[in-house]
Parts: C-alpha cells; structure tokens; sequence
C-alpha cells in the first residue's frame, strides 16, 4: 500500500477514536432527545448521536473511495503513456 494512504487511514481511524463526544443533532432530533431525558432516559441521546455521526461518515467514505480508485487507476494509466512515448522516441531514433 502507499505510504500516504497508510498515513490518511491512520489519522481517521485516529479521529474516530479521539472524538470523546460529538453532539450532532437536529432540531426534531433534539426536542425527542430532550423529552426522553426528562423522563429518565438518557441512553437514547448517546445512541442517537451515534447514529448521526455514523450517517454523515458514510457519504465521506463513499467519497474517499472512489477518489482512491480514480486515483489509483489514472496513475496506471499515466504509466502507460510514459511507456508508449518512450517506444515511439526510441522508434523514431533508430530510424
């Protein structure tokens, strides 16, 4: 693997460790979040919170995977070029 993909996958894992407490929430998310806690529940909120930080991570990741591949398979193909304008150079020498 490279060693910038290593690194960026690290520094995530990282970040969603180091994270102690993100409180995402809407409006209707949160006036529900209140009145369970009134009653006595306050396990809903974290679990909610979970949720929402989880759901706005999948469209980033969705993201970054396909930056990769993209990535990934131009560099092939720049590989490629290289190798055909070098035959051509080397053709067009010899003659």
């Amino acid at each position: 693997m490279n060693v910038w993909f290593k690194a960026a996958l690290v520094i995530a894992l990282l970040c969603l460790i180091a994270v102690p407490d993100v409180a995402a929430q809407c409006a209707m998310c949160r006036s529900t979040v209140e009145s369970t806690v009134s009653n006595g529940r306050s396990v809903v909120a974290s679990e909610l919170n979970f949720g929402i930080v989880y759901l706005l991570a999948a469209p980033y990741l969705i993201v970054a995977g396909v930056a990769y591949f993209w990535y990934r398979n131009s560099k092939k193909e720049y590989v490629r070029r290289l190798e055909i304008t070098s035959r051509v150079k080397r053709a067009m020498s010899s003659m």
